[in-house]
């Protein structure tokens, strides 16, 4: 079975010499949305990337448990933010507040909320963003792999863009993240995990996950 990833990446080596097929979209004109904090020089500095390329297909088509997308989203006036960590096959998602997005610091965070599922930790998949510099160091604390996406590719972390966007639901863009605690986010993830969703026959991620994996 081919993925929705790689169906996507032929269509845009489709688009780069000359073809039509990107046309059809639903994006349409597949204009680019600029990233805050996402300059193009800064993803230089971000050593020994392993490109989604080379994601094995037992990822690309979820066909197991342990395999994670991890995004930040950014409060009012680029202060604050909030790391959001997403299992792929359940839509299990874990949130946490950051102090900052120093690379350093979310690696240690990233490690904290994901010690408790260690045994359930395969990959991990980010964008380019500076904040992920210490991918290594995360790899190396949960034993797993940690592959980058393509630049102003968002639709290869598509449920890391859909679940932040759920999120967004609770704590609107703009907002002030001094305006919500540590037990608010708690509650928030708690709640988002508890939905029943349609995509997953009606199981809420927590379901899923855990009827699996008690």
């Amino acid at each position: 079975m081919v993925s929705h990833e790689r169906i996507y990446q032929f269509i845009y080596a489709d688009q780069s010499q000359g073809g039509k097929l990107y046309k059809h979209l639903r994006t349409g004109n597949n204009k680019y949305k600029k990233r805050y904090g996402k300059h193009k020089n800064r993803r230089e500095i971000i050593k020994n990337k392993v490109s989604i390329d080379q994601r094995p297909e037992i990822i690309n088509n979820k066909e197991r448990f342990g395999d994670w997308e991890i995004d930040t989203i950014v409060g009012k006036n680029h202060k604050g933010a909030i790391i959001t960590v997403v299992e792929r096959k359940s839509n299990f998602l874990v949130i946490r507040k950051l102090t900052t997005k120093n690379a350093l610091d979310l690696a240690k965070q990233t490690i904290r909320m994901l010690a408790p599922y260690k045994d359930l930790v395969h990959s991990i998949t980010s964008d380019n963003g500076s904040e992920f510099a210490e991918h290594e160091y995360i790899a190396k604390k949960l034993n797993a792999n940690f592959y980058f996406a393509h630049p102003y590719s968002s639709w290869e972390r598509g449920l890391n863009e859909y679940s932040n966007k759920l999120i967004r639901q609770y704590i609107p863009k703009k907002s002030d993240f001094n305006n919500f605690t540590s037990m608010d986010i708690f509650q928030i993830n708690n709640k988002l995990n508890l939905r029943p969703r349609k995509l997953l026959d009606f199981f809420s991620p927590s379901e899923l996950l855990f009827n699996n994996f008690p």
